[in-house]
């Protein structure tokens, strides 16, 4: 089991690390963009880290105490699923042991009252590209239990699909991203591009399909996956940076933003942090 403080203080790190790597559409340190900055991200992390960890919450409360406090702070959405994926993170933490198994152990026993408040968390986010749903709309009052409303949109929604398939995506794709990436580098800039170019590779982004359909989603994962393997053979930041950059102008002209790689990229980053505490906090027992 991690205390609260660590998990808050997990969740505000990892986002720190995310928005530092000059991630191509998205905003960071290098550039803003999207009618959003840093400090909006910065704000977000620090308003959301206290609902995400607190103890004892089932993950539709964290949701939502990380949503609003959001919104109190920036009047923005700017982290709606960075919060759905880290709320069952933080809450699997909590639990100690293999935080895996954990985590899909609590999607498996989500609730309706879960439902009730990401649903709410949804609406007061109101996330761009956000239209009807013909089962279980957001509008409407949960008839179904979480993981039971995620799978009727996990064809169509990365974030969905995690919560359908206990994470399995997420982590398979994101660990050994990172662990490749620690070891070539040990630059954490570097290491969080590589993960956030292996998302952004391998899945066709949520939040662009949803924005300019799915023709514009897989021409952007097909830049991604080339862009991917020139940085994975960069020798130095200045060869693996200048070309995202570039590319990272001609996306945001275009008012293309990979959000859901991005928010992936902040799970398994704080993934990673709790793993290592929950590590050595076994180590010391």
């Amino acid at each position: 089991m991690i205390g609260t403080f660590s998990v808050a203080q997990a969740f505000i790190a990892a986002c720190e690390r995310e928005i530092a790597a000059p991630k191509p559409g998205n905003v960071h340190v290098y550039a803003g963009g999207h009618a959003m900055s840093v400090e909006d991200f910065r704000a977000s992390a620090r308003a959301a880290a206290p609902g995400l960890a607190a103890a004892g919450q089932p993950i539709g409360a964290r949701v939502r105490a990380a949503v609003e406090a959001t919104w109190r702070a920036v009047a923005k959405n700017t982290n709606l699923g960075i919060c759905l994926l880290c709320a069952p993170l933080a809450a699997a933490a909590e639990q100690g042991g293999d935080l895996r198994a954990a985590t899909a152990r609590l999607l498996e026993a989500t609730t309706i009252e879960d439902a009730e408040n990401v649903f709410a968390a949804i609406r007061r986010a109101a996330p761009g590209g956000l239209g009807e749903a013909p089962r279980h709309d957001v509008r409407e009052r949960a008839a179904v239990t979480l993981r039971e409303a995620m799978h009727a949109a996990a064809d169509r929604d990365f974030i969905a699909a995690q919560y359908d398939r206990g994470f399995t995506d997420l982590f398979a794709i994101g660990l050994p991203a990172l662990a490749d990436a620690a070891v070539r580098w040990r630059d954490e800039e570097m290491t969080t591009l590589a993960v956030y170019l292996a998302f952004l590779s391998e899945i066709s982004d949520s939040h662009i399909q949803r924005k300019f359909g799915r023709d514009v989603a897989l021409s952007v994962q097909r830049q991604a996956a080339a862009l991917r393997a020139g940085f994975m053979a960069s020798a130095n930041r200045a060869e693996a940076f200048e070309p995202l950059l570039l590319w990272d102008e001609a996306l945001k002209a275009r008012g293309l933003n990979p959000g859901t790689s991005a928010d992936a990229t902040v799970a398994i980053l704080f993934a990673s942090r709790l793993m290592a505490l929950l590590q050595a906090r076994g180590n010391d027992d």
